[in-house]
């Protein structure tokens, strides 16, 4: 594995100096920003435009213990129970106490949660939830969040926002971060941004999939360049696949938020038949991972493609008040949700693998921070509960921002850091020029060999398929995002693969037939690559 993905002279390039770097402005990137000092100086990165990310599509809410009746240690036993016993109680008890704060915070930026009739916040609830503790604003609280969080960066003038910018790979010197090499898309053009605190908020791997609830920029781009970098990848073998993603020729992508479930929907197969009760006592509520198999299972039962979400028994107009979005896409496609059962199947929704960090979210390398779905610092463990994502992206993007804080308050040199020249030769000769069928190839085979149900066969199958893609590409010239992108999920695929290899039991959203007990007794803790 080469250092850097493509060679490049730092004589050649435009240089920028920044106290703070972030990479990514969905909730995690653009909270972290908000909450360091006015006196930084910060550069925030984004691949697309301010207002694609994941988070942005996030539409059931956030999970905060604000009812009487809840806790914050009600909220660390669900999110435990969830996670399959690979949580870390440390990073746990930091999210659930600290997310009250959090969402004060929030609620003064202006963000418009759902309220009742007392005006205090509405709480619903998700699957494997004891209480109802899930904050909403309808079905499309990402975006609610979203929009509200990036109006208030706008007016900091301490925040620089370069859109459309592809962060190429980490700089380090002696296991220390000096900042980050991007291409400009507008200007076709790389440039170097130089700073010894760079935040990695890039987002997860969802796009190693064929069908995703993640939008195209979700390639790992950040894993991938963390791992160039030096940094350790943690639990990458646990991906989550969301249960209920409509089902429809024209769009496999869009979610049917848990919370439609959470409020009285049920699941019937092919014949009409209720069938989560047999699997699970949660039912229909019951852990993400669950719901998935149980659906996988029931496909193949019935030899059938979908299965089907039925919320008809509510009262239609509660329907399109509390389900807006989902009710307006869904009669876009014909389906009718107050009166029509809504056709669902699994896909990949969430990783609750990626760069490894501490409570802090620091990784191995000095100076480089990550936060949101682009860290694991064990929060998730084997699988994420509903609505710990968001939270988790304002908890520890706070918990850094107070760090950088602290580190620009007592920094004894003043000067911003600097680097010597730095030159990296290019390697190869051609450039690829199938880089669309690749990806396509590679999503499809994730999907079929290393998806909701695995085996060591099919793991061993894809990885050589992997191993075979990355030699057709081996001294090739990288010059296009798309051929940066696909060198960055070819490298994590072999890491899902490796990983998902390495755990031989099944726990969470990993399964395997092969393994089909959870070993509580043998069982590998985290799985480091």
């Amino acid at each position: 594995m080469n250092r850097y993905l493509l060679g490049f002279n730092t004589k050649d390039m435009d240089v920028e100096h920044y106290d703070a770097i972030i990479i990514g402005s969905g909730i995690a990137g653009v909270y972290t920003a908000l909450q360091m000092e006015k006196s930084v100086k910060i550069a925030v990165i984004t691949k697309e435009t301010l207002d694609i990310s994941n988070s942005v599509l996030a539409q059931g809410g956030i999970a905060v213990s604000l009812d009487k009746e809840d806790s914050p240690e009600y909220h660390f036993k669900d999110t435990l129970y969830a996670g399959a016993g690979l949580c870390n109680e440390e990073t746990v008890w930091s999210l659930v106490n600290e997310a009250a704060e959090n969402i004060d915070i929030l609620c003064k930026y202006g963000v418009n949660f759902d309220k009742a009739e007392n005006h205090r916040l509405m709480l619903s609830r998700e699957g494997a939830h004891s209480k109802n503790r899930i904050i909403h604003t309808g079905d499309a609280t990402g975006k609610e969040v979203c929009d509200t969080l990036i109006h208030a960066m706008l007016k900091h003038e301490n925040v620089k926002i370069f859109e459309r910018t592809f962060a190429v790979d980490l700089i380090t010197k002696e296991n220390k971060c000096m900042g980050v090499l991007t291409y400009m898309e507008d200007t076709e053009k790389l440039k170097l941004f130089i700073s010894d605190v760079v935040v990695c908020a890039s987002g997860g791997f969802g796009q190693l999939y064929h069908y995703t609830t993640n939008p195209p920029v979700t390639t790992g781009d950040g894993a991938a360049m963390a791992y160039r970098a030096g940094c350790k990848l943690m639990d990458l073998e646990f991906v989550q696949f969301h249960p209920t993603v409509l089902y429809h020729k024209e769009n496999r992508s869009f979610l049917i938020s848990e919370a439609v479930r959470g409020d009285g929907a049920i699941l019937v197969n092919i014949n009409g038949e209720r069938f989560m009760p047999g699997y699970h006592s949660m039912a229909e509520l019951a852990p993400r991972d669950v719901v998935s198999r149980s659906i996988f299972q029931e496909l193949q039962k019935t030899k059938s493609t979908n299965v089907f979400l039925d919320i008809t028994h509510k009262d239609s107009e509660y329907i399109k008040n509390r389900f807006p979005t989902i009710y307006k896409t869904c009669m876009q496609y014909g389906i009718d949700i107050t009166k029509d059962r809504i056709p669902v199947a699994p896909a990949e929704h969430y990783c609750m693998g990626g760069i490894m960090t501490d409570a802090f979210g620091r990784t191995d390398i000095e100076g480089f921070y990550a936060c949101g779905e682009a860290a694991c610092n064990g929060i998730h463990g084997a699988n994420r509960l509903a609505s710990n994502s968001l939270l988790e992206g304002l908890v520890f993007g706070r918990r850094i921002a107070l760090e950088v804080n602290h580190l620009m308050l007592n920094r004894t040199n003043k000067k911003q850091p600097s680097l010597e020249h730095f030159e990296v030769p290019m390697t190869g000769t051609e450039t690829i020029t199938n880089v669309d069928e690749l990806k396509l190839k590679l999503r499809k085979l994730m999907t079929e060999k290393v998806g909701i149900v695995r085996n060591e066969r099919n793991l061993k199958e894809a990885m050589q398929q992997v191993i075979e893609m990355k030699e057709q590409i081996s001294n090739k010239v990288y010059e296009t995002m798309e051929q940066w992108e696909f060198a960055n999920m070819l490298t994590l695929a072999e890491l899902v693969i490796k990983s998902a290899l390495m755990r031989t039991e099944s726990r969470g959203a990993h399964y395997r037939t092969d393994y089909p007990e959870t070993d509580d007794i043998n069982f590998k803790k985290n799985t480091v690559v």
